[in-house]
């Protein structure tokens, strides 16, 4: 079986993802932690994630736990990521990163780090997101600048960062199939009278209400026709599968920073 880490086992991803693990038999769930002044830090870990005692408890710190896994899977904050990520490497453990809203400066340092390491880094770890980024490319290619492209993306109402981590990769999708420059053509809002539409900029426009699990959306709008290529996430259970299968998936490669097309073999 394979040896698991949880980061950030108190928050939403984390009780999904050591509920994932307790169901499986190809995992076993061999440390937990949190932030040190986190109010769940020496509470059991599966009493926290609403599964019931499992015997271990959350530690406040990543370095009480390191050394117990075979992979780290980490779906916390940019700053906390990059951090655990430096443990990771100076124990030889492989990570798995879930974490949005990571800033050009910090992803720099995550990419120079991923050449010791072994890691899985992806806004989506959902299998049906990672196949809606391989189509949106195809459908972008296809159909080219005779259509409009708009990206709608829905969360609850507590998430941190917008647009969504998954939002921008759509959106750098759609512009490096189209040979666009991202920052050069994206818009993130409209109001008053800003003129006709352009035919190069991507919208991103986002919604955040209620307990809304995520829902991303993009419209190809042409003259007389649209289509509208749509994932709609139900609960987080899916990502945490996703997360779980980039964990199996690599433990066995050479070090490198990888995404989920590279685990469901989309490349």
């Amino acid at each position: 079986m394979t040896k698991v880490i949880v980061a950030g086992a108190a928050g939403r991803m984390g009780g999904r993802i050591i509920n994932a693990i307790i169901r499986s038999r190809d995992f076993e769930l061999t440390g937990a932690f949190e932030r040190p002044d986190h109010q769940s830090v020496g509470q059991d870990a599966g009493e926290v994630a609403g599964s019931g005692r499992l015997g271990m408890k959350i530690s406040g710190s990543v370095r009480d736990v390191i050394d117990s896994g075979e992979v780290l899977i980490d779906f916390t904050t940019p700053e906390a990521t990059l951090q655990n990520m430096k443990e990771a490497a100076s124990h030889g453990l492989a990570m798995v990163i879930g974490t949005t809203g990571i800033s050009a400066d910090l992803l720099r340092e995550v990419q120079d780090i991923a050449k010791t390491i072994r890691c899985v880094m992806s806004p989506n770890m959902s299998v049906g997101v990672n196949v809606m980024f391989k189509i949106a490319g195809d459908m972008a290619k296809l159909l080219g600048n005779d259509y409009d492209m708009e990206i709608l993306e829905v969360h609850h109402r507590l998430k941190k960062d917008a647009p969504s981590g998954t939002a921008m990769r759509l959106a750098q999708i759609l512009a490096s199939s189209t040979n666009r420059n991202l920052e050069e053509v994206a818009v993130y809002q409209r109001k008053g009278i800003i003129g006709e539409r352009t035919d190069k900029e991507i919208g991103i426009q986002t919604w955040r209400a209620g307990d809304i699990t995520g829902e991303h959306t993009i419209m190809f709008g042409g003259i007389g026709e649209r289509l509208e290529l749509i994932h709609r996430a139900h609960n987080r259970d899916n990502f945490a599968r996703g997360a779980l299968k980039a964990a199996a998936w690599i433990i066995d490669q050479p070090p490198g920073l990888y995404d989920m097309q590279d685990v469901l073999g989309l490349k």
